[in-house]
């Protein structure tokens, strides 16, 4: 009998400390306008291709080239740009004031504002989005977005519509179709799945949109999620955000280094595509066909969208610790802010002045509504919520010993 070689394990390479260079060779970058778009009603097994592929719509010049760009009017490009610079001041504001220790703790989503700021503009009403904790700008496109109360919730202050029982960032939105983020990883693409299951039961035509990081793809609840929506043709989406980074790992831990995380859909039998997460209209363009697709009973689609976390992993962390200085700007899809802009100067219905004059605008709009939930308090002035309500929302009636240990701190029965 041959005598058996010792194994090997493998350990991926920790690129992207301090001194070293983020390997981003993995990342084809096709030339803007070259890959196909399939048709809507296209079998799963004929997406494989775009998998692996990186969708694109803007070239280098600012142009929208090839069979993904999307019919935008002036109004909703507009509009797109204006979300994203609102989300990107909103973070900004919002980091100080963590700093200034009016709440403990914050999560930026600078560098990725374009995948949910465009991908709020292409959904419906009705439409469910089961997000993670980098998503603000699924709720600040909306033009019913609430800021203050927003911000209320990231200080847990007296109008915190979550009543201090979610940590900051953690929002929930029912009548904006923001389902309650979880903090355990993973767990909302089952859940999204579940509800679009129900949706096609009571036949309807909602969409779920699930939402998670490259990192996180590594979690056994998202490949039940994939095997479940594949089995039952759910009418959802599970969008996976690769932004290169989850915490201090570079994506290869979570198995990036190997294939695309695109093509864990594409083994389950789910349409999938590989999307370029700073283009705009790249972005929007996929959302409609996935949403065309879902609505239309032609099943789930899973779509990767490649993009990069320009900022810390959250307040409590020290990227410095973990990558060189100049990984932003060696990461070569670029700005997804700057893209768009380019591309309504291109079109001749933009300029410079008119872009300085909207982010002042968005700048005061964020400052207006901080002031508005600071009237609520803080965690810098410890006005904060009522220790009482602690004891509500949890029986119908309420059972004596909580009756008495509610007296206790001196509040009414």
């Amino acid at each position: 009998m041959p005598q058996r070689q010792p194994l090997h394990l493998h350990v991926p390479e920790p690129t992207g400390r301090p001194g070293c260079d983020t390997d981003f060779s993995y990342l084809p970058l096709s030339k803007a306008g070259a890959k196909r778009r399939p048709p809507v009603d296209v079998a799963a097994a004929q997406t494989n291709d775009l998998a692996f592929a990186l969708i694109r719509v803007l070239d280098d010049t600012g142009q929208a080239v090839g069979p993904w760009a999307p019919q935008m009017d002036t109004a909703l490009l507009k509009r797109g740009l204006r979300a994203m610079l609102l989300t990107r001041a909103f973070d900004a504001r919002m980091l100080i004031a963590q700093r200034q220790k009016k709440m403990s703790f914050y999560m930026q989503c600078l560098g990725e504002e374009a995948i949910a700021c465009a991908h709020a503009l292409a959904l419906g009403a009705g439409d469910m989005c089961f997000p993670t904790y980098r998503q603000q700008g699924l709720l600040l496109a909306r033009e019913d977005n609430n800021m203050v109360e927003m911000i209320c919730q990231l200080y847990s202050n007296s109008r915190d519509p979550m009543k201090g029982r979610q940590l900051p960032v953690m929002y929930s939105s029912k009548k904006q179709g923001f389902f309650s983020i979880s903090g355990n990883l993973a767990t909302q693409v089952i859940q999204a799945v579940g509800w679009a299951m129900a949706s096609a039961i009571q036949g309807d035509d909602k969409v779920a949109s699930a939402w998670i990081g490259d990192g996180a793809t590594a979690e056994a609840d998202f490949h039940t999620a994939l095997t479940f929506a594949h089995v039952y043709h759910a009418p959802v989406i599970i969008n996976v955000v690769n932004n290169q980074w989850a915490i201090s790992t570079f994506q290869a831990i979570a198995g990036g280094e190997g294939t695309t995380f695109a093509a864990r859909g594409a083994g389950c039998g789910i349409a999938s595509l590989r999307v370029d997460g700073n283009d705009f209209l790249a972005v929007y363009a996929a959302s409609k066909w996935a949403l065309e697709r879902a609505r239309s009973n032609l099943g789930p689609t899973l779509i990767e969208w490649v993009t990069y976390r320009a900022g810390p992993h959250s307040t409590s962390d020290d990227p410095s610790k973990y990558r060189p200085a100049n990984d932003v700007a060696r990461f070569p899809l670029g700005d997804p802010i700057t893209r768009l802009k380019q591309h309504l100067i291109q079109l001749g219905i933009w300029s410079d002045a008119d872009h300085e004059m909207l982010k002042k605008e968005v700048e005061a709009e964020v400052l207006a509504a901080q002031k508005e939930a600071e009237q609520f308090g803080s965690l810098a002035n410890s006005h904060t919520l009522d220790l009482a309500s602690m004891f509500e929302d949890v029986y119908k009636d309420m059972p004596a010993h909580l009756v008495r240990q509610r007296a206790e701190l001196g509040a009414s029965s």
